[in-house]
């Protein structure tokens, strides 16, 4: 950081520093961080920390509402039946246990899932990642159990052996959803990816219905001579423009003045959402609160929900093997 940055702000985009952060206390704005347990490390009592990505129990409960929300607006999907294959490690059980949370609230009528989550299971494998990479015993329970929606939480070098063994063994759920932080290159281009669905909180095919999107990717293209590969470079972009009108706003780099200016700021951002701070289980000033369902279609990711910001229709079922 340079001399010249003003001395009582702080950006950053994924890490997480406690210590230093309490220390200093300086205007944070964060566009990383999706734990729970990050969350808490903050604090209630933090007015000087701004989050913008959505917290991992606030993701959960988006996808059941978009679930909810696609199975009330297409009658001819189903989801009752839920399978989550996930990694043996870390990341993977984390996700199991988030289900089996959500499972339990569904049972009582209760959360995002109630309309759409009758019954789950949940069985791991071993990444290939790290070592493992052979899913059939798990995609052999997956077949037997007839899920509705099958979700796999793992990571990128996972994504295509897996569907290529779903392949051999004729595995093709309603929904083949993908979850893993992030995806191999070129993904889509593997005739596989056809009518995977997968989570995000941006994708380019975003550019036809938010002109604010439409106007980063342009700017970003012309600048950097490349497109942007993760909803990264979007949100990154939002957390400066953010922190920019909160100054503007605010006409001072007063710490006070400019909390309270930032807690004003509404932003329509790239990311198709406008962004605007509001409380949530732990801290004051949380900015986006979901994520979005996404689906290849013919080598891209088009937004199937929410609705509003809707760019192709679901493929729906998960389209069969034969001829790829």
């Amino acid at each position: 950081m340079s001399s010249s940055f003003p001395s009582n702000l702080l950006f950053h985009s994924r890490g997480f520093t406690q210590s230093s952060l309490h220390t200093h206390q300086k205007i944070t704005i964060w566009s990383g961080a999706a734990s729970y347990l990050c969350e808490n490390a903050v604090g209630p009592d933090a007015d000087w920390y701004f989050h913008l990505h959505p917290w991992d129990y606030q993701q959960g409960a988006s996808y059941g509402l978009g679930w909810t929300e696609l199975a009330e607006a297409y009658p001819d999907i189903e989801i009752s039946k839920i399978f989550l294959a996930y990694e043996e490690g870390g990341f993977g059980s984390a996700s199991h246990e988030s289900y089996l949370v959500l499972q339990s609230q569904a049972n009582q009528g209760e959360g995002s899932w109630a309309a759409v989550m009758g019954d789950y299971m949940g069985v791991s494998f071993k990444s290939a990642a790290l070592g493992g990479g052979d899913y059939r015993a798990m995609l052999q329970q997956a077949k037997a159990y007839d899920p509705d929606l099958f979700v796999w939480a793992g990571y990128d070098a996972d994504a295509l052996p897996m569907l290529q063994q779903a392949k051999e063994i004729g595995f093709a759920p309603k929904f083949f959803v993908g979850a893993p932080p992030g995806w191999p290159a070129h993904f889509g281009d593997s005739p596989l990816a056809e009518g995977v669905t997968l989570y995000g909180m941006w994708a380019p095919t975003i550019n036809k219905v938010s002109p604010t999107a439409e106007h980063f990717w342009n700017a970003y293209i012309e600048k950097y001579n490349e497109e942007p590969a993760t909803y990264f470079a979007p949100l990154g972009y939002t957390n400066i423009y953010f922190l920019a009108e909160g100054i503007k706003a605010a006409g001072t780099l007063d710490k006070a003045e400019l909390i309270k200016a930032l807690e004003e700021v509404e932003y329509a951002s790239p990311i198709g959402e406008v962004l605007k701070m509001s409380p949530s289980n732990v801290i004051k000033h949380q900015g986006f609160t979901g994520q979005k369902i996404l689906q290849w279609q013919g080598g891209e990711q088009q937004v199937i929900w929410p609705l509003n910001l809707k760019t192709a229709e679901p493929i729906y079922p998960f389209p069969s093997w034969e001829g790829r």
